[in-house]
């Protein structure tokens, strides 16, 4: 797992110990921000159950303004500071260490142009994630989007609110889908 572009390309990310984390394949990460494209420079990101932190690194690295990474799991958080410090890109995120929906249910202390949403699988965290969000709407920019990486064998159609399904993309067993702000 490595960053792909921008000022730390080709700095090679740690991972997480075990299998309690499922880190975004390159394939996937690199499709994300084709889709975005130069939307990611000056954007601001919340990167909840961050993991490793490649998704919010890799938008940090092409000029993303700032970045919030939320883990619960002390190991997930040692290894987000220290891909943080490898990448030297410390100094534009702020990494927490506690649950996603506690986090989300709190008033909002800023909004962010991107929301990424990659929890534990078959655990429909995805969709009690997204339906927080919608509840909450206020974490995300007017023209904020909220990106989902699930198995597709998780998805089903979920009726929100504040959020409308704007896109979606198979990448073997990746699926990503991208809800906008209405």
């Amino acid at each position: 797992m490595q960053v792909n572009t921008g000022s730390a390309k080709g700095r090679r990310l740690k991972s997480v110990p075990g299998d309690a984390i499922r880190p975004i394949t390159d394939r996937a990460k690199q499709a994300i921000f084709n889709i975005l494209m130069d939307d990611v420079r000056g954007s601001r990101w919340l990167d909840l159950f961050a993991g490793t932190g490649a998704v919010a690194i890799e938008a940090l690295s092409r000029g993303a303004e700032h970045a919030t990474l939320i883990d619960i799991a002390p190991q997930a958080i040692k290894v987000i500071r220290e891909n943080l410090r490898i990448t030297n890109l410390e100094s534009k995120a702020r990494v927490i260490r506690q649950d996603a929906f506690d986090y989300l249910q709190a008033r909002p202390n800023a909004r962010y142009d991107y929301i990424f949403v990659a929890p534990p699988q078959y655990q429909g965290l995805w969709s009690r994630a997204l339906i927080a969000i919608d509840e909450n709407v206020g974490w995300l920019s007017e023209s904020g989007a909220v990106i989902v990486q699930l198995d597709p064998k998780e998805y089903f159609p979920i009726a929100l609110d504040h959020l409308e399904l704007s896109d979606q993309r198979r990448y073997g067993k990746t699926m990503l889908l991208f809800y906008d702000r209405i």
